[in-house]
């Protein structure tokens, strides 16, 4: 028997309470004292290499702990913006350190969760101060206070006792069983049932698909085949493979093979992988030990096999095991869908020849209700919630319409477990009609009018809506309800954004306002996130700058990474015509189909999304903005667009909506409209304070927030300016002041 040696951080907690961190591990423990806190992980360990064979890897061969002061300066972050504070932090950082086995040094920061190596024990306190520096740079002052609550910690260490007895030839190399990479970077399949409880309580079943299942572990058992499953999202495909793998799993275990099954994330391979050629020494130690444990390695997005690694597909992870695939000696499995199968055929068609294709196409209507109707029996037996038939039915209509980018079964199951997982929460039995509506609003932030046959859409309120939001554009209001009328009714093309529209007027007349109603009426009653998306195109006005759009690599664009976090959105493409013409091109496709697809066959869908671009191309310095229409404003509009944008371009836009200039009575019922926005503020609504405003300042503020150049915007400033700041210096001056009327008017020095 060997023994390993693992360091253990203590920090004593309360007087009566502990913490254990089994440094380079995830394992942590609170116990009464250091004793206890030895005794519960060295059980878990043995446990752990008795049941499974099988140990957490480290070998730092002699620990050392260190604690050192780092200076940061916390900031938040939100919404790409961020906010120092004002103070200079010294935040003290706990490292455990050593030389291991392979002749050099590596450094933990077990509260940090992040590790380094290095070669030279003279770079180790400049090194440190670096690698701990960055970390909490990126942590929030919520979370680097934390770091201030733990008292000095004490570094000692626990011992497990293993078996080195059974060796295995590589070459002519000895091998001992550590399986180190395999158990760093993979997991081992099929679960435990205790671990398959822990990450969920639903079913892994591949219903209505079990003669693919059967394919699979036919050819992987009887052919040793590299898998691909090719299916578009939610058809199934890692349900399929899961079955065959524990089919596979159970028929090996009574013939007395030894077939494993391993499944891994590409990016767990390099993610910590610190210097030049340590990724390829971990995949081919990877590939020695899958073939000492007869191993199939179930790779999820295999797809970004070629992402990972070099700075493309000839220098990636996938070429480099192309040459393994050929010989032989790597079982892989994968799943794709077919985009990103053609791009990995284009890329990299030595990687894909040497994977076995299987299809997976959409169930018909009849098995998806065979399937719903088995995951509601399971949640009646198994969970004790009903789910009504009717219930199933109407998630069925929802997700089949406003979800056509994605497939049944998986999208039902995924919606129907979320509403589970929400009657548990509220401890409820049954899943109604009405639950599932309340779950798709909170997914997409949808209304019920949209959700429901049985609502009608009364035409007479949805023009009063928009008129109490966006003042003076009657053409406007009149476009924007026509795309709600058209979208109730369920007329819209499914296979391409809800609408496209080009907003083309003078600043500062409502372009942005509209967009924002459009927002709130479509998207704003569940989600979290303002459902605008706002794009200033200005900022991509240079041909190398599309790739912060849209993304190159691995590196995702703004545009994608919007749209993939709030899939249910208006887009606003603000001043559109400042941008590069290449960004017109590319989104030519975004126009016409609803969705982008990258060189690595990743598809970001624009379906459930309403596009608005803005315009100010034909606006002149003469006259074009004020109290009185300009004859030809629209003609001249019109041209300015048709003669800058082209043809194709043009004709993928659904609607050109023209917005006028303002009249002055459209300015007055403006300003009305923010001082009444004004009057729900906390202030006032916390202290029950009712705000009246007088004709004159109305009339006040209609004329220093009206610019000629830019129209009704600077409006917003000027009630901040001239009612909102001196309003606040009052309050503060009569901080008892609550429930009661304060009349604002206009005086010479201030309202």
């Amino acid at each position: 028997m060997e023994k390993l040696v693992y360091p253990l951080l203590c920090c004593q907690l309360t007087e009566e309470s502990w913490l254990g961190i089994l440094v380079g591990t995830n394992y942590q423990v609170v116990e009464k004292d250091i004793k206890s806190l030895k005794n519960s992980i060295s059980d878990y360990l043995f446990r752990k290499y008795k049941k499974e064979d099988d140990y957490p890897y480290t070998n730092v061969i002699e620990p050392k702990l260190k604690i050192f002061d780092v200076k940061v300066r916390p900031t938040y972050r939100e919404d790409g913006s961020q906010y120092p504070l004002p103070t200079t932090l010294k935040v003290p950082v706990i490292a455990v350190y050593g030389e291991n086995d392979s002749g050099y040094y590596e450094c933990f920061f077990p509260f940090l969760n992040e590790s380094f190596y290095y070669y030279d024990t003279k770079q180790f306190k400049s090194l440190a101060t670096h690698f701990a520096t960055n970390v909490l740079n990126r942590l929030s002052p919520e979370n680097i206070n934390r770091l201030f609550l733990y008292q000095k910690p004490i570094l000692d260490v626990v011992t497990l006792k293993v078996n080195f007895d059974r060796d295995y030839n590589w070459g002519n190399n000895n091998y001992q069983k550590t399986y180190k990479n395999l158990s760093r970077f993979a997991e081992k399949y099929p679960y435990s049932k205790a671990e398959r409880k822990r990450i969920s309580t639903f079913p892994e079943a591949a219903w209505e698909q079990e003669k693919v299942v059967q394919d699979i572990a036919d050819r992987l058992l009887n052919e040793s085949a590299n898998i691909l499953v090719v299916g578009e999202s939610g058809t199934g495909k890692s349900s399929v493979l899961k079955q065959a793998f524990k089919k596979l799993n159970t028929k090996t275990k009574k013939e007395g093979r030894d077939l494993t099954f391993w499944r891994i994330m590409p990016q767990r391979i390099t993610a910590s992988s610190k210097y030049l050629g340590e990724w390829e020494q971990k995949c081919e130690s990877l590939i020695q030990e899958l073939q000492y444990v007869n191993g199939i390695l179930w790779v999820e997005d295999i797809s970004r096999l070629l992402l990972m690694g070099g700075q493309g597909p000839e220098d990636s992870i996938a070429s480099f095991f192309t040459s393994f695939l050929r010989e032989g000696k790597l079982h892989l499995v994968g799943e794709v869908s077919p985009a990103q199968l053609d791009s990995m055929r284009r890329m990299l068609p030595g990687f894909v020849e040497n994977f076995k294709v299987i299809h997976i196409k959409e169930l018909p209507e009849a098995n998806i209700y065979k399937i719903l109707e088995k995951f509601a029996a399971f949640s009646s037996q198994n969970l004790k919630i009903e789910i009504q038939k009717s219930s199933l039915e109407l998630a069925y209509r929802l997700l089949l319409r406003y979800y056509p980018y994605e497939k049944f079964p998986g999208k039902a199951v995924r919606f129907l477990s979320g509403a589970i997982n929400e009657a548990r929460l509220n401890e409820s039995t049954e899943i109604t009609k009405k639950d599932i509506v309340k779950e798709f609003s909170k997914r997409t932030g949808l209304p019920e009018l949209f959700l429901r046959d049985d609502l009608k859409l009364d035409t007479e309120e949805l023009h009063e809506w928009f008129s109490s939001k966006i003042m003076g554009q009657p053409n406007a209001i009149e476009r924007l309800s026509e795309v709600v009328k058209i979208y109730k009714a369920g007329l819209n093309n499914p296979s391409k954004p809800i609408t496209t529209m080009l907003f083309a007027g003078p600043t500062g007349v409502g372009k942005t306002a509209s967009a924002k109603a459009l927002a709130d009426y479509f998207f704003g009653k569940g989600q979290k996130k303002t459902p605008l998306i706002r794009i200033d195109m200005s900022e991509f006005r240079y041909p190398g700058q599309i790739t912060q759009l849209i993304g190159v690599g691995r590196n995702v664009g703004k545009l994608i990474k919007e749209v993939r976090e709030r899939p249910f959105a208006v887009l606003l493409l603000d001043e559109v015509e400042k941008a590069d013409p290449s960004v017109f091109d590319a989104l030519l496709t975004v126009l016409d189909e609803g969705r982008l697809v990258d060189a690595y066959g990743r598809i970001t869908n624009f379906r459930n999304v309403i596009i608005i671009m803005t315009s100010n191309l034909g606006s002149t310095n003469q006259h074009s903005l004020g109290f009185t229409d300009t004859e030809g404003e629209e003609v001249r509009y019109h041209s300015a667009i048709s003669n800058f944008f082209r043809p194709e371009f043009i004709n993928r836009i659904d609607g050109i909506v023209m917005f006028n200039s303002l009249k002055e009575n459209d300015i007055l019922n403006i300003t009305k409209k923010e001082l009444s926005e004004l009057k729900e503020r906390e202030g006032f609504i916390k202290n029950n304070i009712e705000l009246l405003f007088e004709e004159g300042i109305l009339n006040y503020l209609k004329q220093v927030g009206f610019d000629e150049r830019y129209g009704a915007r600077p409006l917003q400033r000027a009630v901040e300016n001239e009612v909102t700041a001196p309003l606040a210096n009052w309050l503060l001056e009569h901080p008892k002041i609550s429930n009661c009327k304060i009349r604002v008017a206009h005086s010479r020095r201030k309202p």
